[in-house]
């Protein structure tokens, strides 16, 4: 699992990652990432929110060297907190880094284009992005953040942080899967050269039950899952799918080696309905 992309900044990210969103406990932690190290996973996706940062950074910390691995041949992302937008996003920054236990992290993200607690129509959001985004560049600066990115955002929220960003985002990490299939999106993404990455790219759990997805799963002899997430890498979107079971891990892996045909990611795209599993940023202004 060596496949990587090269970000607008020349830093070098794994298309596939372990998501562990709703991962806790560092029994479950510790397992989940040794099963990921052992079937070749390098790149491990967190975040505030998430309440593991510590788990994961001790985990790897000592699964690293049972596993022949350093600390420069893994790529760890976290996310700022929306409670953190604003004025708190250099501290929150610092505590990510203090809680993961390393020096520094390979990719920061905004998790959301809101601050916590705030109307979406709350015009404050706009100034609190572009102040969160100065903390995040000046951490890039100094090197403690080797890239950084957004989530959530929407083609407005991008637009609008690429007309006073001094950094540009490497990454974009959104909800994307045949059912949200973000064209406009994605274009703007490779026209600016950002990095488009998806999470919840099984739907929740929902699309793997999918006719059309199991009929092409079929076809391959694969797993509806590896099916979906191959559907994104063959568009060059990144994945990022969270399983604390180490035989999906290992499953999920092996997405990387189906090479999907242009027809049938065409035949999965033709099932967008514009259906958001997860949260919908589009009401934030």
């Amino acid at each position: 699992m060596a496949e990587t992309v090269e970000l607008n900044n020349g830093v070098r990210m794994p298309v596939l990652g372990l998501g562990t969103f709703k991962l806790r406990g560092y029994e479950a932690v510790y397992r989940a990432l040794d099963a990921a190290l052992a079937e070749g996973y390098r790149s491990f996706d967190t975040a505030a929110v998430y309440r593991n940062e510590g788990d994961i950074g001790r985990a790897l910390r000592e699964l690293l060297p049972r596993h022949g691995l350093t600390r420069p041949d893994v790529f760890i992302t976290s996310k700022l907190g929306p409670k953190d937008h604003g004025s708190e996003a250099r501290a929150a920054c610092e505590v990510s880094l203090e809680q993961l236990g390393w020096g520094y992290l390979d990719l920061y993200l905004i998790h959301w284009p809101g601050k916590q607690g705030w109307q979406s129509e709350d015009l404050r959001n706009r100034e609190v992005r572009r102040e969160s985004w100065e903390a995040l560049e000046e951490m890039y600066k100094s090197g403690r953040f080797r890239a950084i990115g957004v989530s959530n955002y929407t083609l407005t929220h991008l637009q609008e942080l690429l007309g006073s960003c001094k950094v540009s985002p490497a990454v974009l990490q959104v909800e994307y899967h045949p059912r949200l299939v973000q064209n406009k999106l994605l274009s703007f993404c490779r026209e600016t050269g950002i990095h488009l990455q998806a999470y919840s790219s099984l739907g929740t759990g929902s699309l793997v039950k999918e006719p059309k997805v199991r009929e092409v799963a079929e076809r391959y002899g694969q797993t509806p899952a590896q099916v979906l997430l191959a559907w994104a890498l063959r568009q060059g979107v990144g994945v990022i799918p969270k399983s604390g079971d180490p035989q999906r891990i290992a499953e999920n892996a092996r997405a990387l080696d189906l090479a999907m045909s242009p027809e049938d990611v065409l035949e999965l795209s033709s099932l967008d309905s514009g259906t958001r599993y997860c949260w919908d940023p589009q009401g934030v202004v």
